[in-house]
């Protein structure tokens, strides 16, 4: 086990507030079903309507604020929707566009070489100013190094990942205008593998991502946070929490029946 009883007990906190905290935010879907409810129960119903919730929000409430409590047991600083910059070179932009145009041709992506293609470029020509950019994740290592993470649903849209790789890479254009000499880098994030225990349908997204260096799924992603083992241990604190809260969550949906 790598997580010591202590931080277990604060990893659980944090899914035990972020699931009471999405209780309290949540609002039923207003619209007349008749038909489901007589079948099904307006309890049911509700109950579906959560979990759907939940599931387009999962990243925002319950994966984020938890990623946060598992890597400050860990890393010095870690953060959630984390404020990057808001401002890049047009040299940089072109660069990222020049990458951009040699991947969607069949280049092979490497990510340490585009990171200092955009190094070279990060503070050269004329500044332009964005909407203030976010990242979910944001981490130091004791070393110093700085890791970025969009943490993204476990199957998003394939014709995305074009957008997905442009925003990494102008991650880390903004990072580096602010600081040159920094090392950073920047990943998607996907929490859990859909397809288990069949491995991740990595092929999808070759082409795009470097995939050794751009992209970490489920024990990959965790155990990078919190250590080796982090993943299977946090499975462990869901289902401990679940069990918990479960007198709490069917009392919650009770007051839907009619």
């Amino acid at each position: 086990m790598t997580l010591t009883k202590k931080q277990i007990i604060k990893v659980e906190s944090a899914i035990r507030e972020s699931l009471r905290i999405k209780f309290l935010t949540y609002k039923p879907e207003t619209s007349n079903m008749p038909f489901h409810y007589r079948l099904l129960g307006r309890d049911r119903m509700a109950l579906f309507s959560f979990i759907h919730s939940l599931n387009t929000t999962f990243g925002t409430s319950i994966f984020e604020p938890v990623a946060e409590t598992l890597a400050s047991l860990k890393f010095p600083i870690a953060k959630k929707q984390y404020v990057v910059g808001d401002q890049i070179t047009e040299e940089a932009q072109n660069e990222i566009q020049h990458i951009m145009n040699e991947l969607t041709v069949g280049s092979n992506p490497n990510k340490r070489d585009e990171i200092e293609r955009i190094r070279k470029v990060c503070t050269k020509g004329k500044i332009n100013r964005l909407k203030t950019v976010k990242v979910d994740l944001f981490v130091k290592n004791h070393n110093g190094s700085i890791h970025l993470f969009d943490i993204k649903t476990a199957k998003p849209n394939i014709s995305n990942f074009k957008d997905f790789k442009r925003t990494l890479l102008e991650w880390i254009a903004i990072f580096l205008f602010q600081y040159p000499d920094a090392e950073v880098n920047s990943y998607i994030a996907i929490p859990y593998n859909p397809y288990e225990p069949k491995p991740y349908e990595r092929w999808t997204l070759k082409g795009m991502l470097d995939l050794d260096n751009e992209l970490k799924v489920a024990e990959e992603f965790w155990d990078f946070l919190g250590g080796k083992g982090a993943y299977s241990e946090l499975l462990n604190c869901f289902a401990r929490v679940g069990v918990e809260l479960r007198p709490e969550i069917d009392e919650y949906f009770s007051k839907f029946k009619s």
